[in-house]
């Protein structure tokens, strides 16, 4: 039996989505510089928006409010998947890692979002 998350920290979906930002935070050191201010600055973004919301929701104390987050959770790591696909054709990096990841997270989000709506 898991024990309760006593914080966001405990909660593996968010461990998984803070991989995911550092993979992307390295990936995109290697872009070019006129991407900084597009697809670099938007790509970091949308990833940090997935753990962010995730603690964000954390602590909220009912089951829509915390499926609200998880939510726009789920919407930015699709954002960062779209950014993933992009950059690949635009052949700035390989991005395969990064979309497993993002699917491990995606169904990580899916089962929690479901726990949380179940209990």
């Amino acid at each position: 039996m898991n024990k309760p998350a006593k914080s966001f920290e405990d909660l593996f979906v968010w461990q998984k989505a803070h991989v995911l930002v550092l993979s992307v935070y390295r990936a995109t050191k290697m872009y070019p510089k006129d991407e900084l201010y597009g697809l670099v600055s938007q790509m970091r973004r949308a990833s940090v928006s997935v753990p962010a919301n995730i603690a964000e929701g954390f602590k909220k104390r009912t089951a829509a409010k915390k499926g609200r987050f998880l939510t726009i959770a789920h919407s930015s790591l699709e954002e960062v998947r779209y950014y993933l696909i992009l950059s690949k054709e635009l052949g700035y990096y390989d991005t395969e890692d990064m979309k497993r990841q993002a699917e491990e997270v995606s169904k990580l989000l899916t089962l929690y979002r479901n726990k949380i709506k179940n209990s």
